[in-house]
């Protein structure tokens, strides 16, 4: 179906990514308000045009403005962006979701699978919101906002299951420096973005341990396999995992030290705890940290066999040294390739 076309963009979220992608927006020429929890940052998108908390020396464009007032935000927008992460998005939307335009793509840019429920963010929104599944969308791909915010080009998947609604954030989205593609795999989308975090962590551990090229490359590509399998056996597009949202966006995350997962497994693999990498990250916990808990859990209901994510998982959360955690991984029974 043919969708209205964006002149208005809510982006509910103002850290990196939320603030990086509310410049590709306004961009594109897009008018955009953010919504801020706290009113400095409110005040210093609006009066000052930057956002120093979290892309300093970036220059906004004077297309955004910002409030803390979430309704203000919402009032007469033709998309609302969702950029909290994953497991704070229900609280967040619950408190939104009143606010909500009747019929407005509601997109997602959190990268997770929901503790507990094992839902992926689109079906959080459907689950909260009470909208319809094609009224959701997801942006997915090789995009590291600070690279993004400096207007290196780069490329990312929009996936909606209306094709019309993601044509029409393509066209709203698309500039000099960001190039969206779409497609309707919204599983697929979702899951290689929640996956990468965690197969970005063992790169990480790699990284840490002194490991070279042969067994940072040996993650990457065992990583996006174990991702395929479970994708296939929850219903994507195993096509989806060999383009932007899987291999891209898995590549970028795995090898860019500005990816907060891949510089959480560094600290790991040096030897640190997660209590020491944790504070050394501003006191956040790496996505995939939380992650690799939903993504085993998802992965032992649908019966696929997750090595990498299940090893980082006991690294994370039940103490498992990195040492004997590559021991484990190298001694496990020799199998064909595609299996």
């Amino acid at each position: 179906m043919a969708a209205r076309e964006i002149r208005r963009a809510a982006v509910l979220g103002t850290g990196s990514w939320g603030t990086a992608f509310a410049k590709v927006l306004a961009d594109a020429g897009r008018s955009v308000t953010l919504w801020a929890r706290r009113p400095e940052v409110a005040e210093a998108v609006t009066l000052r045009h930057a956002n120093p908390d979290y892309l300093p020396g970036v220059e906004l464009p004077a297309l955004i403005t910002a409030t803390t007032n979430a309704a203000t935000a919402l009032d007469g927008a033709d998309v609302v962006v969702l950029a909290v992460p994953s497991q704070t998005l229900r609280t967040n939307l619950a408190a939104w979701r009143a606010s909500l335009p009747v019929g407005v793509t509601v997109v997602s840019l959190a990268k997770g699978v929901e503790l507990g429920t094992l839902k992926r963010m689109s079906e959080v929104i459907v689950d909260v919101a009470g909208i319809a599944p094609d009224q959701v969308a997801v942006v997915s791909g090789p995009n590291l906002a600070r690279e993004i915010a400096g207007e290196e080009p780069t490329a990312t998947v929009i996936a909606c299951a209306d094709h019309g609604r993601a044509v029409a954030l393509q066209q709203a989205c698309s500039n000099s420096y960001f190039r969206p593609y779409t497609i309707t795999d919204v599983i697929g989308c979702e899951l290689g973005g929640a996956c990468k975090n965690v197969i970005a962590l063992a790169c990480g551990i790699a990284v840490g341990m002194g490991l070279g090229d042969n067994s940072r490359a040996s993650v990457i590509t065992r990583g996006l396999a174990e991702t395929t399998r479970l994708g296939a056996a929850l219903g994507a597009d195993p096509l989806t995992f060999a383009g932007l949202a899987g291999l891209g966006d898995l590549v970028a995350t795995c090898t860019s030290p500005l990816s907060r997962n891949r510089t959480f497994g560094e600290r790991l693999g040096q030897g640190e705890t997660l209590a020491q990498a944790e504070a050394a990250n501003h006191g956040q916990v790496a996505e995939g940290v939380k992650s690799s808990q939903s993504i085993c859990e998802l992965a032992a209901r649908a019966g696929v066999d997750v090595p990498i994510a299940d090893a980082v998982r006991r690294v994370c959360h039940e103490g498992m040294p990195v040492q004997a955690m590559v021991k484990e991984l190298l001694s496990r029974e020799t199998k064909p390739e595609h299996v």
